[in-house]
């Protein structure tokens, strides 16, 4: 059942996803590697490429093509670490970039998250965990059902 409410929610949070990639465009970056630059950003330098997929939601391969790619454009290097895991690192360029370009976003989400009251902040972040946690539920429930999916 579709409601003003709920459009409304999709509307906002397509407006959201639309804003980001619209920040990766005018950065002249892929929508993965601003993904990549920002957990490096928030995580620091040589986190593991699961590290950002965990974190970002994203497929292994998107991130590491786009890995790849940075490495390739030198913003990036990698080391060894255990096993077949490799730490991701920024290089000088990277630096820059990071502390010019992706750090004055994460400080206007910092910003706009800080218009909230800490109460409202509390409340916005119980009300979207709520939604994220019982749609996982109903999306589990469906995909149980036979015929309900290939």
């Amino acid at each position: 059942m579709k409601t003003d409410s709920y459009d409304t929610f999709n509307s906002l949070f397509k407006e959201l996803d639309d804003l980001y990639h619209e920040i990766a465009l005018k950065l002249g970056i892929s929508d993965s590697a601003f993904t990549i630059l920002y957990v490096l950003c928030k995580q620091g330098n040589g986190c593991l490429q699961r590290d950002i997929c965990q974190q970002s939601y994203c497929s292994k391969q998107t991130i590491n093509s786009s890995i790849r790619r940075l490495v390739q454009e030198g913003y990036l290097y990698l080391t060894p670490g255990q096993g077949r895991d490799k730490h991701i690192h920024l290089t000088d360029a990277g630096t820059v970039f990071i502390d010019t370009k992706i750090r004055p976003i994460i400080e206007m989400e910092d910003l706009a998250f800080s218009s909230f009251s800490s109460r409202e902040r509390k409340e916005f972040l119980r009300l979207l965990k709520k939604f994220v946690d019982t749609f996982r539920d109903e999306e589990k429930e469906f995909f149980r059902e036979p015929g309900n999916f290939q």
